[in-house]
Protein backbone atom coordinates (compact mmCIF):
# COMPACT_ATOMS: atom_id res chain seq x y z
CA UNK A 1 0.00 0.00 0.00
CA UNK A 2 1.06 3.54 -0.25
CA UNK A 3 2.64 5.67 2.46
CA UNK A 4 -0.28 7.92 3.78
CA UNK A 5 0.56 11.55 4.22
CA UNK A 6 3.47 11.69 1.45
CA UNK A 7 4.19 14.81 -0.62
CA UNK A 8 5.25 15.12 -4.28
CA UNK A 9 9.16 15.93 -3.65
CA UNK A 10 10.79 18.12 -6.63
CA UNK A 11 13.59 18.28 -5.04
CA UNK A 12 17.18 18.16 -7.23
CA UNK A 13 18.78 15.95 -4.51
CA UNK A 14 18.61 13.81 -1.63
CA UNK A 15 15.53 13.50 -4.08
CA UNK A 16 12.42 11.40 -4.36
CA UNK A 17 12.88 7.86 -4.34
CA UNK A 18 10.21 5.01 -5.70
CA UNK A 19 7.70 4.16 -3.34
CA UNK A 20 8.12 0.24 -3.73
CA UNK A 21 11.59 0.60 -3.11
CA UNK A 22 11.27 2.63 0.19
CA UNK A 23 8.63 -0.11 1.63
CA UNK A 24 11.01 -2.70 1.00
CA UNK A 25 14.10 -0.97 2.30
CA UNK A 26 11.52 0.05 5.31
CA UNK A 27 11.38 -3.94 6.07
CA UNK A 28 15.08 -4.93 5.25
CA UNK A 29 16.44 -2.61 7.53
CA UNK A 30 15.36 -4.49 10.46
CA UNK A 31 15.64 -8.02 9.12
CA UNK A 32 17.18 -8.71 6.03
CA UNK A 33 17.28 -12.01 3.89
CA UNK A 34 16.35 -13.98 7.17
CA UNK A 35 20.10 -13.50 8.46
CA UNK A 36 18.03 -11.60 12.17
CA UNK A 37 19.95 -8.45 11.34
CA UNK A 38 19.12 -5.25 9.07
CA UNK A 39 20.82 -4.10 5.92
CA UNK A 40 22.96 -1.95 7.59
CA UNK A 41 24.38 -3.91 10.12
CA UNK A 42 25.99 -6.98 8.20
CA UNK A 43 29.91 -6.86 7.14
CA UNK A 44 31.02 -5.83 3.54
CA UNK A 45 32.64 -8.95 2.94
CA UNK A 46 29.57 -11.22 3.99
CA UNK A 47 28.53 -13.75 1.35
CA UNK A 48 24.79 -11.85 1.40
CA UNK A 49 26.12 -8.22 0.98
CA UNK A 50 28.82 -9.48 -1.58
CA UNK A 51 25.67 -10.80 -3.57
CA UNK A 52 24.10 -7.92 -3.57
CA UNK A 53 26.75 -6.00 -4.77
CA UNK A 54 27.13 -8.35 -7.65
CA UNK A 55 23.71 -8.14 -8.06
CA UNK A 56 23.52 -4.68 -8.27
CA UNK A 57 26.80 -4.01 -10.54
CA UNK A 58 25.09 -6.76 -13.26
CA UNK A 59 21.85 -4.91 -13.21
CA UNK A 60 23.64 -1.52 -13.91
CA UNK A 61 25.40 -3.15 -16.63
CA UNK A 62 22.39 -4.76 -17.95
CA UNK A 63 20.10 -1.15 -17.82
CA UNK A 64 22.84 0.94 -19.67
CA UNK A 65 24.50 -2.00 -21.49
CA UNK A 66 28.02 -1.20 -20.46
CA UNK A 67 30.71 -3.21 -22.89
CA UNK A 68 32.60 -5.57 -21.05
CA UNK A 69 35.92 -3.61 -21.51
CA UNK A 70 34.71 -0.82 -18.80
CA UNK A 71 35.15 -1.18 -15.46
CA UNK A 72 32.24 0.29 -13.18
CA UNK A 73 33.11 1.60 -9.63
CA UNK A 74 30.86 1.97 -6.39
CA UNK A 75 33.08 4.89 -4.85
CA UNK A 76 32.45 7.85 -2.19
CA UNK A 77 32.56 11.46 -2.22
CA UNK A 78 30.50 12.62 -5.38
CA UNK A 79 30.51 14.12 -8.05
CA UNK A 80 33.19 16.96 -6.01
CA UNK A 81 35.25 13.89 -5.12
CA UNK A 82 35.51 12.46 -8.69
CA UNK A 83 36.45 16.17 -10.22
CA UNK A 84 39.63 15.91 -8.14
CA UNK A 85 40.17 12.07 -9.20
CA UNK A 86 39.47 12.55 -12.74
CA UNK A 87 42.38 14.73 -13.35
CA UNK A 88 44.37 12.68 -11.05
CA UNK A 89 43.83 9.17 -12.85
CA UNK A 90 43.93 10.91 -16.89
CA UNK A 91 46.08 13.80 -16.76
CA UNK A 92 49.20 11.93 -17.31
CA UNK A 93 47.93 10.84 -20.29
CA UNK A 94 48.28 14.10 -22.05
CA UNK A 95 51.10 14.24 -24.62
CA UNK A 96 52.33 17.28 -23.91
CA UNK A 97 52.54 17.70 -20.33
CA UNK A 98 48.93 17.31 -18.12
CA UNK A 99 46.30 19.45 -19.61
CA UNK A 100 42.35 19.00 -20.10
CA UNK A 101 39.64 20.11 -21.94
CA UNK A 102 36.63 21.91 -20.50
CA UNK A 103 33.07 22.47 -21.90
CA UNK A 104 31.69 24.54 -19.75
CA UNK A 105 27.40 24.99 -19.72
CA UNK A 106 27.02 26.16 -15.99
CA UNK A 107 28.17 25.82 -12.17
CA UNK A 108 29.11 21.87 -12.59
CA UNK A 109 31.70 22.72 -14.93
CA UNK A 110 32.73 25.56 -13.15
CA UNK A 111 33.65 23.44 -10.17
CA UNK A 112 35.22 20.67 -11.98
CA UNK A 113 37.46 23.23 -13.65
CA UNK A 114 38.65 24.96 -10.21
CA UNK A 115 39.35 21.28 -8.79
CA UNK A 116 40.93 20.15 -11.83
CA UNK A 117 43.11 23.13 -12.41
CA UNK A 118 44.73 21.77 -9.22
CA UNK A 119 46.32 19.14 -11.03
CA UNK A 120 47.48 20.55 -14.87
CA UNK A 121 46.22 23.09 -17.24
CA UNK A 122 42.90 23.19 -18.27
CA UNK A 123 41.44 24.41 -20.74
CA UNK A 124 38.09 26.10 -21.62
CA UNK A 125 37.62 24.77 -24.93
CA UNK A 126 33.84 26.58 -24.97
CA UNK A 127 31.68 28.27 -22.43
CA UNK A 128 27.93 29.89 -22.50
CA UNK A 129 28.75 32.18 -19.86
CA UNK A 130 27.66 35.16 -22.28
CA UNK A 131 24.78 33.67 -22.72
CA UNK A 132 24.32 33.41 -18.82
CA UNK A 133 24.37 29.56 -18.83
CA UNK A 134 20.91 29.09 -20.40
CA UNK A 135 22.42 26.54 -23.27
CA UNK A 136 25.16 24.17 -24.30
CA UNK A 137 27.65 25.92 -26.04
CA UNK A 138 27.64 25.23 -30.06
CA UNK A 139 29.76 22.04 -30.91
CA UNK A 140 31.43 24.33 -33.93
CA UNK A 141 32.24 26.50 -31.02
CA UNK A 142 34.23 24.11 -29.51
CA UNK A 143 38.41 24.71 -29.95
CA UNK A 144 39.74 21.38 -28.96
CA UNK A 145 43.34 20.86 -28.29
CA UNK A 146 44.63 16.78 -29.72
CA UNK A 147 47.21 17.36 -26.80
CA UNK A 148 44.61 17.04 -24.02
CA UNK A 149 43.83 13.99 -21.80
CA UNK A 150 40.30 14.44 -21.99
CA UNK A 151 37.27 16.60 -22.80
CA UNK A 152 34.93 17.44 -19.54
CA UNK A 153 31.63 17.83 -19.95
CA UNK A 154 28.33 18.06 -17.65
CA UNK A 155 25.29 16.21 -19.24
CA UNK A 156 22.96 17.93 -17.40
CA UNK A 157 23.83 20.93 -14.91
CA UNK A 158 21.14 20.63 -12.29
CA UNK A 159 21.76 24.40 -11.57
CA UNK A 160 20.47 25.86 -14.19
CA UNK A 161 18.32 23.04 -16.11
CA UNK A 162 20.65 22.51 -19.35
CA UNK A 163 21.44 19.40 -20.84
CA UNK A 164 22.96 17.82 -23.87
CA UNK A 165 20.19 16.37 -26.16
CA UNK A 166 23.09 14.04 -27.34
CA UNK A 167 26.53 12.97 -26.92
CA UNK A 168 28.64 15.30 -28.64
CA UNK A 169 31.77 14.12 -30.76
CA UNK A 170 35.31 14.56 -29.70
CA UNK A 171 37.41 12.93 -31.62
CA UNK A 172 39.79 10.59 -30.51
CA UNK A 173 40.56 12.25 -26.90
CA UNK A 174 38.31 10.40 -24.17
CA UNK A 175 35.23 12.22 -23.32
CA UNK A 176 34.64 12.58 -19.60
CA UNK A 177 31.19 12.92 -18.77
CA UNK A 178 29.05 13.90 -15.26
CA UNK A 179 25.93 12.37 -15.54
CA UNK A 180 24.79 12.52 -11.61
CA UNK A 181 21.32 13.83 -12.73
CA UNK A 182 20.24 12.09 -15.79
CA UNK A 183 21.75 8.94 -15.46
CA UNK A 184 19.65 6.00 -16.60
CA UNK A 185 17.05 8.79 -17.68
CA UNK A 186 17.44 7.99 -21.40
CA UNK A 187 19.72 5.48 -23.52
CA UNK A 188 23.04 6.17 -24.54
CA UNK A 189 25.88 4.33 -26.00
CA UNK A 190 28.87 4.24 -23.69
CA UNK A 191 31.49 3.48 -26.09
CA UNK A 192 31.90 6.64 -26.91
CA UNK A 193 32.66 7.83 -23.62
CA UNK A 194 36.17 7.02 -21.62
CA UNK A 195 34.54 7.52 -17.99
CA UNK A 196 31.28 8.14 -16.83
CA UNK A 197 30.13 9.17 -13.21
CA UNK A 198 27.39 9.94 -11.25
CA UNK A 199 26.06 10.30 -7.30
CA UNK A 200 23.51 8.33 -6.43
CA UNK A 201 21.55 10.97 -4.62
CA UNK A 202 19.41 11.95 -7.94
CA UNK A 203 18.02 9.47 -10.05
CA UNK A 204 18.81 6.35 -8.29
CA UNK A 205 19.51 6.65 -4.61
CA UNK A 206 20.27 8.47 -1.11
CA UNK A 207 23.49 9.94 -0.92
CA UNK A 208 26.64 7.64 -0.21
CA UNK A 209 27.62 6.41 -3.49
CA UNK A 210 29.31 7.67 -6.76
CA UNK A 211 29.18 5.38 -9.26
CA UNK A 212 32.12 5.57 -11.77
CA UNK A 213 32.31 4.20 -15.17
CA UNK A 214 35.67 3.99 -16.99
CA UNK A 215 37.33 2.57 -19.80
CA UNK A 216 39.93 0.08 -19.45
CA UNK A 217 42.78 1.14 -21.37
CA UNK A 218 42.41 4.67 -18.78
CA UNK A 219 42.76 2.67 -15.67
CA UNK A 220 46.50 2.86 -14.09
CA UNK A 221 47.68 5.97 -15.31
CA UNK A 222 47.44 7.44 -11.93
CA UNK A 223 49.42 10.37 -10.71
CA UNK A 224 52.17 9.53 -8.27
CA UNK A 225 50.29 12.10 -5.72
CA UNK A 226 47.02 9.87 -6.51
CA UNK A 227 45.52 9.05 -2.61
CA UNK A 228 44.86 5.33 -2.55
CA UNK A 229 40.88 5.66 -2.31
CA UNK A 230 41.31 7.71 -5.46
CA UNK A 231 43.22 5.37 -7.17
CA UNK A 232 40.97 3.62 -10.14
CA UNK A 233 43.22 0.87 -10.37
CA UNK A 234 43.41 -0.35 -7.13
CA UNK A 235 39.33 0.52 -6.64
CA UNK A 236 39.23 -1.66 -9.53
CA UNK A 237 41.51 -4.37 -7.91
CA UNK A 238 39.45 -4.55 -5.00
CA UNK A 239 35.72 -4.40 -5.93
CA UNK A 240 35.81 -0.69 -4.84
CA UNK A 241 36.13 -2.14 -1.11
CA UNK A 242 39.15 -1.02 -0.08
CA UNK A 243 37.82 0.60 2.84
CA UNK A 244 34.06 0.10 3.79
CA UNK A 245 31.89 0.98 1.20
CA UNK A 246 28.09 2.96 1.53
CA UNK A 247 26.73 -0.68 2.02
CA UNK A 248 23.30 1.13 2.57
CA UNK A 249 23.05 3.19 -0.52
CA UNK A 250 24.88 0.34 -2.66
CA UNK A 251 21.80 -1.65 -1.53
CA UNK A 252 19.31 1.24 -2.17
CA UNK A 253 21.17 1.52 -5.59
CA UNK A 254 20.18 -1.85 -6.59
CA UNK A 255 17.17 -2.02 -5.38
CA UNK A 256 16.21 0.56 -7.62
CA UNK A 257 18.23 -1.19 -10.24
CA UNK A 258 15.63 -3.92 -10.14
CA UNK A 259 12.47 -1.47 -9.61
CA UNK A 260 14.03 0.41 -13.09
CA UNK A 261 14.22 -3.53 -14.79
CA UNK A 262 10.73 -4.28 -13.88
CA UNK A 263 9.30 -0.83 -15.05
CA UNK A 264 10.66 -1.31 -18.09
CA UNK A 265 14.46 -0.38 -18.24
CA UNK A 266 16.24 3.11 -19.46
CA UNK A 267 13.90 3.02 -22.48
CA UNK A 268 10.78 3.60 -20.93
CA UNK A 269 12.07 5.96 -18.41
CA UNK A 270 13.24 7.93 -21.33
CA UNK A 271 9.99 8.06 -23.07
CA UNK A 272 8.47 9.09 -19.32
CA UNK A 273 10.87 11.28 -19.13
CA UNK A 274 9.92 13.50 -22.28
CA UNK A 275 6.54 13.38 -21.43
CA UNK A 276 7.28 14.80 -17.80
CA UNK A 277 9.29 17.79 -18.70
CA UNK A 278 6.86 18.46 -21.95
CA UNK A 279 4.42 18.70 -19.62
CA UNK A 280 6.00 21.63 -17.64
CA UNK A 281 7.65 23.15 -20.79
CA UNK A 282 4.04 23.41 -22.43
CA UNK A 283 2.52 25.07 -19.06
CA UNK A 284 5.52 27.29 -18.84
CA UNK A 285 5.30 28.23 -22.65
CA UNK A 286 1.49 29.16 -22.63
CA UNK A 287 2.00 31.69 -19.76
CA UNK A 288 2.31 35.28 -19.37
CA UNK A 289 3.49 34.71 -15.91
CA UNK A 290 5.78 32.17 -15.72
CA UNK A 291 9.58 32.90 -17.49
CA UNK A 292 11.56 29.86 -18.54
CA UNK A 293 14.85 31.11 -19.46
CA UNK A 294 16.85 28.11 -20.78
CA UNK A 295 16.88 27.85 -24.75
CA UNK A 296 14.11 25.22 -26.32
CA UNK A 297 17.69 23.49 -27.83
CA UNK A 298 19.11 22.90 -24.36
CA UNK A 299 16.17 22.46 -21.90
CA UNK A 300 16.84 20.04 -19.24
CA UNK A 301 14.03 16.82 -18.51
CA UNK A 302 15.49 16.13 -15.47
CA UNK A 303 15.45 20.00 -13.66
CA UNK A 304 12.84 22.62 -15.37
CA UNK A 305 13.88 26.07 -14.53
CA UNK A 306 11.86 29.01 -14.27
CA UNK A 307 11.17 32.37 -12.83
CA UNK A 308 8.59 34.80 -11.67
CA UNK A 309 7.65 37.70 -13.48
CA UNK A 310 6.38 39.07 -11.00
CA UNK A 311 8.78 38.52 -8.19
CA UNK A 312 6.60 39.29 -5.39
CA UNK A 313 4.98 36.73 -5.78
CA UNK A 314 7.87 34.04 -4.88
CA UNK A 315 7.66 33.34 -1.92
CA UNK A 316 3.73 32.88 -2.51
CA UNK A 317 4.38 30.37 -4.78
CA UNK A 318 6.39 28.70 -2.56
CA UNK A 319 3.83 28.44 0.49
CA UNK A 320 0.82 27.33 -1.21
CA UNK A 321 2.80 24.51 -3.54
CA UNK A 322 3.65 23.35 -0.22
CA UNK A 323 0.01 23.46 1.37
CA UNK A 324 -0.91 21.51 -2.33
CA UNK A 325 1.59 18.89 -1.07
CA UNK A 326 4.06 19.80 -3.42
CA UNK A 327 8.38 20.76 -1.96
CA UNK A 328 11.57 21.36 -3.18
CA UNK A 329 10.55 23.76 -5.93
CA UNK A 330 13.00 26.67 -4.47
CA UNK A 331 15.75 27.55 -7.12
CA UNK A 332 19.45 27.20 -6.35
CA UNK A 333 20.57 30.27 -3.88
CA UNK A 334 22.71 31.29 -6.69
CA UNK A 335 20.43 31.61 -9.60
CA UNK A 336 17.23 32.12 -7.87
CA UNK A 337 13.91 31.27 -9.61
CA UNK A 338 12.03 27.90 -9.61
CA UNK A 339 13.24 24.54 -10.36
CA UNK A 340 11.55 21.22 -10.46
CA UNK A 341 13.15 18.14 -10.70
CA UNK A 342 11.70 15.13 -12.41
CA UNK A 343 14.04 12.03 -11.90
CA UNK A 344 13.02 8.71 -12.48
CA UNK A 345 11.06 8.20 -9.42
CA UNK A 346 8.52 11.29 -10.04
CA UNK A 347 5.58 10.07 -10.66
CA UNK A 348 3.46 11.45 -13.80
CA UNK A 349 0.96 12.05 -11.26
CA UNK A 350 3.17 14.80 -9.39
CA UNK A 351 4.03 16.42 -12.46
CA UNK A 352 0.28 16.77 -13.74
CA UNK A 353 -0.47 18.44 -9.83
CA UNK A 354 2.04 20.81 -10.33
CA UNK A 355 1.09 21.56 -13.84
CA UNK A 356 -2.34 22.21 -12.83
CA UNK A 357 -1.22 24.28 -9.60
CA UNK A 358 0.65 26.06 -12.07
CA UNK A 359 -1.87 26.88 -14.18
CA UNK A 360 -4.45 27.81 -11.22
CA UNK A 361 -1.62 29.54 -9.47
CA UNK A 362 -1.61 32.08 -12.66
CA UNK A 363 -5.22 32.41 -13.07
CA UNK A 364 -5.99 33.72 -9.43
CA UNK A 365 -2.63 35.89 -9.37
Amino acid sequence: MPFENRIYNFAPGPATLPEEVLQTASKDILLWQGIGAGVMEISHRSSAFMNCYQEALQNLIDLMKIPPNYKVLFLQGGGIGQNAAIPMNLMGLAKAGPQADFVVSGVWTQKSIAEAAKYGQVRVAATSKEEHFYCVPKRDSWDLSPDSAYVHICENETVGGVEFSSTPDVGGVPLVADISSNILSREIDVSRYGVLFAGAQKNIGPAGVTIVIVRDDLIGHALPITPTIWDWKIQAANDSMINTPATFAIYMAGEVFKWLKKEGGVAQMEKMSAQKSQLLYSVLDQSSLYEPRVHKDSRSRMNVTFYLRDESLFDRFLKESSEAGMIGLKGHKSVGGMRASLYNAMPLAGVECLAQFMREFERRA
